[in-house]
């Protein structure tokens, strides 16, 4: 089978928009680890009326694009919520991985796979967040 479709105008005109979700035992602690470790950026946090250490729903952007979405484990009222927690996955373009696998070592990220050039042509890593979520960093962007 090969491999040679052709993006559609359609798709040049209109990216894919993927949120990456996440659910943490400790959301609060997770958004300043996702902070300090990979640079993200806050825009918006949705703190449970009767508890603020619960996060209902919080959107953070990274540093080259994209986002992710994350909220509280363990709420009744949201079936995402149910789901285990340190079982997620991501992948993220960086143009800087050896500076973004330094700033993610000073904030305490555990190695998952270390710094590594792929026979592909992209240099990355990978470590898990404090709850086991798994984040893996590198410049391949995807077949354009």
């Amino acid at each position: 089978m090969s491999n040679t479709a052709q993006p559609s105008a359609q798709q040049h005109q209109h990216p894919t928009a993927i949120w990456p979700s996440f659910q943490y035992a400790d959301a609060p602690a997770a958004i300043e680890f996702l902070q300090a470790a990979f640079g993200f950026t806050v825009q918006l946090v949705v703190s449970n009326p009767d508890d603020e250490s619960v996060i209902e729903h919080a959107q953070l952007r990274g540093p080259e694009g994209g986002g992710v979405m994350l909220g509280s484990a363990g709420r009744p009222d949201n079936p995402f919520c149910q789901r285990p927690t340190g079982s997620g996955s991501t992948y993220v373009v960086t143009s800087e991985p050896d500076v973004l696998h330094a700033r993610a070592m000073a904030a305490g990220a555990t190695i998952f796979q270390e710094l590594y050039d792929a026979e592909y042509g992209s240099r990355g890593f990978s470590v898990t967040d404090p709850e086991g979520n798994l984040w893996s960093f590198g410049t391949y962007g995807g077949e354009q």
